[in-house]
Parts: structure tokens; sequence; C-alpha cells
């Protein structure tokens, strides 16, 4: 059975938090569970809650009038979405769902603010991981617009690893969970085109590649590597 408030205590954007603001969040949360495949909210849905993975993958994603679906990123366990939550009102900006067999604990959007304004030193880490989404989503535009398409796959990775530590340092290899047709169909690329580059990083010994997962060996070395092709 999950435990909310230690998936709560345990996620990054709640580490500003003192305990006693985790227990009384437990205690609003609700354990949600999706099988794989299933969608946990749509596109343009008004709710405003917080969403943090307490098990497996779930997949965001936008679709189109056609019923074709671009895959933004894909989230482990651990992380948190849902960004929403801050801007009541508001309809959902992508959709959600459940990658493979998903467990959530969610907190409802209003709670959390109040929660909030009630524990204002909440607010550095809060600002600080919601700012660091903002401005690497800015260098994915920026990267798209002015570098090549092996620049181009290398800053996705980095997002990507990013997302998957959840704001948390980097400490070592970061594995994510997504095949070559997965990073094409976000790139807008054909799936040949990406695995020729992946090929060529996992040759430089930048990342290795496995059935359905792609693990970064260190950070540092391939954004150094991406800063050299200018």
């Amino acid at each position: 059975m999950t435990d909310a408030y230690t998936v709560l205590r345990q996620c990054p954007l709640l580490t500003g938090f003192p305990d006693e603001a985790i227990r009384e969040a437990a205690q609003h949360a609700r354990v949600r569970r999706f099988q794989a495949g299933e969608r946990i909210y749509e596109k343009g849905e008004p709710q405003s809650n917080l969403c943090v993975i307490a098990g497996g993958l779930v997949r965001i994603s936008s679709v189109n009038a056609q019923g074709r679906e671009a895959v933004l990123i894909i989230f482990d366990q651990g992380t948190w979405f849902g960004d929403a939550v801050f801007s009541p009102g508001t309809g959902r900006v992508y959709g959600a769902t459940a990658h493979e067999h998903a467990e959530l604990v969610e907190l409802p959007g209003p709670f959390f603010r109040s929660l909030m304004q009630r524990y204002p030193e909440s607010y550095p880490v809060v600002l600080d991981l919601v700012s660091q989404r903002l401005w690497s989503a800015i260098a994915m535009i920026e990267e798209d617009a002015l570098r090549g398409t092996e620049a181009r796959v290398g800053q996705r990775l980095l997002f990507l690893a990013q997302m998957q530590r959840g704001g948390k340092p980097s400490t070592g290899p970061v594995t994510i969970r997504l095949t070559r047709e997965h990073i094409a169909n976000m790139m807008g690329m054909t799936r040949q085109g990406v695995h020729g580059i992946l090929k060529g990083f996992q040759q430089r010994e930048l990342i290795r590649l496995g059935y359905g997962y792609i693990t970064i060996e260190d950070e540092a070395a391939l954004e150094a590597y991406l800063a050299q092709l200018g």
C-alpha cells in the first residue's frame, strides 16, 4: 500500500516544506492507480491538481485534431507534474497518460496553494524548480531554432535527464526510459536520423543504449561535447 507521506516527503518540489506541512498534505492526498494507456487527464481540462508519481511512468503529450499524439516528455517515479496548479482557472496545456501501470499521489490545487501561503519558507524551492523547467523549455526552443540536429538531440537528452532528476543534483548516470521512436516523435525527426545521432553519442561513451532506455553516463561530459559543436 502506497504511503502518501513518504512519497510527498521525497518529492523535490516539497523539500522546502516542514514535516508538519507534509503530514497535513498526506491527509488531504488521494492515491490513484492507472493501467498502461489509461488517460489521467485531457488537454484543456480545468483541474489544477499537483501529482507526484509513486510508481510507473507517465507520458505528457498533446494530441491534434487528427488524433496524432506528440510526446513531450515521459516522467518517472518521484517526479511531479501538473503545472496548472500554479494557475487556477486555466486549462491544462497538455494531456497526461499512464505510459505503463502508474500510481499517483494527488493533491488538490486549492489545498496546495493554501499550504504554500501558510508555509512561505517553501517558496524558494518551489520557485527554483518551476523556473528550471521554464528556462529548460526556453533553451529547447532556442536550440531548435539555432542549432543542428546533433546538438538538438543532445540538448533534449539533457533536458529529459534534468526532468528525471526532478531538481536533484546530478550525482551519476541517469537512465531515461524512452525508445528511439519516442525521441524521434519529440523532435519531429525520423527514427533513422535519431538512431544515427544516438549511436554517435554512444561511440563517444557519452550515452549507453538499451532496449527501451537511454542512459546518460555523464551529463557534464555530454554538455561539454555539445558546446564544442558551436
